[in-house]
């Protein structure tokens, strides 16, 4: 595993910070049941979409030297009973950011979301 000094890190997580805020749109990210694609380059099946969570502009709260921290996202209406199992986020251009598997790279209360409930991110934040 490589090791990168504290400046190489800041730059990439100012660089993310940058592109998440890029585009005249704000942020989003949306959780998903069933299997995550291989790549962020596989078009998600919108099928399997549970919620869409848009963050505020600008989106990142914080760049530390080992993470950025982005605001909470709004609430937002569950539009699907399941279990989320990654999520995907998007750019304020609508471009993927990254995707994130529930229970390692993204930790929820509860991963059991029901139609017409409520959901929100309160703490978000990324590592290189």
């Amino acid at each position: 595993m490589s090791k990168t000094s504290i400046n190489a890190r800041l730059a990439m997580i100012q660089a993310f910070a940058n592109f998440m805020d890029s585009g005249s749109q704000s942020a989003t990210v949306i959780f998903y049941e069933g299997v995550q694609p291989e790549s962020t380059d596989v078009v998600a099946d919108s099928s399997n979409a549970l919620v869409t969570l848009t963050f505020p502009e600008p989106c990142i709260k914080e760049v530390a030297a080992t993470y950025a921290e982005l605001h909470p996202t709004d609430t937002a209406t569950v539009i699907k009973t399941g279990t989320a199992t990654w999520a995907r986020t998007y750019n304020g251009a609508g471009e993927v950011a990254a995707d994130l598997t529930v229970g390692t790279d993204i930790a929820l209360a509860n991963t059991n979301l029901a139609l017409g409930g409520s959901f929100q991110v309160n703490s978000f934040k990324i590592r290189p």
